[in-house]
């Protein structure tokens, strides 16, 4: 199926802080319950440092941000697990979103994800996940997320746009390679990225 537009977010990770406002202010909009979070900021990093001889100090430490939600991928393994149909890709505007009138929480599209973007509403005993704030897109404006970032690290548009506007790469280490799922995201990659980091705060996405 074509859809008449896709839509995409763009993540400057140069010049994200980590300061998860974009993260707070999608919770607040989507009132999602405590454990579910739609947009997740991971920090990654490591190196070492050690003390010479000298008592001087060497060290490689580095850290970086991404913020990361659905990315509405162009091929979206959540909807081809999804076994009742409510996981779904909209044919307006390209943007996966799980109906959850038909959800049955079977949890399929979490564990196929390789972001980990749909989550279980232990309560509802339905799936969850970003919906592109649809709603305001219909209004002319972007999603909460973008608009709220005070260092306007997050952009959203139609992909095309955003891959003229910002070239088209949409990996970053350690995240999975875009490849599995043709994500509708493009990244600016910080300078510090490299395949050897860890995820730091896992307690928190």
């Amino acid at each position: 199926m074509s859809n008449s537009v896709q839509y995409g977010f763009f993540v400057d990770t140069s010049i994200c802080s980590g300061c998860k406002t974009c993260q707070v202010s999608c919770k607040d909009r989507s009132e999602l319950p405590v454990g579910i979070n739609w947009r997740r900021v991971f920090e990654f990093g490591g190196g070492q440092w050690q003390q010479n001889a000298d008592n001087t100090f060497e060290q490689n430490v580095y850290g970086y941000y991404a913020s990361i939600g659905c990315n509405h991928c162009s091929h979206p393994v959540c909807v081809k697990s999804c076994p009742t149909g409510a996981c779904h890709k909209r044919k307006v505007d390209g943007l996966v979103h799980i109906d959850q009138a038909v959800c049955i929480g079977c949890q399929s599209c979490s564990r196929a994800c390789p972001y980990g973007a749909p989550q279980f509403d232990t309560q509802r005993g339905v799936m969850t996940k970003c919906d592109g704030c649809f709603d305001r897109i219909g209004s002319g404006r972007k999603p909460t997320c973008v608009e709220s970032c005070p260092l306007r690290a997050l952009d959203f548009g139609p992909i095309e746009e955003l891959r003229a506007k910002y070239g088209s790469n949409a990996d970053i280490a350690p995240l999975p390679s875009a490849s599995i799922t043709n994500p509708n995201l493009v990244i600016k990659v910080n300078a510090n990225a490299q395949a050897g980091a860890k995820l730091l705060n896992d307690a928190e996405v």
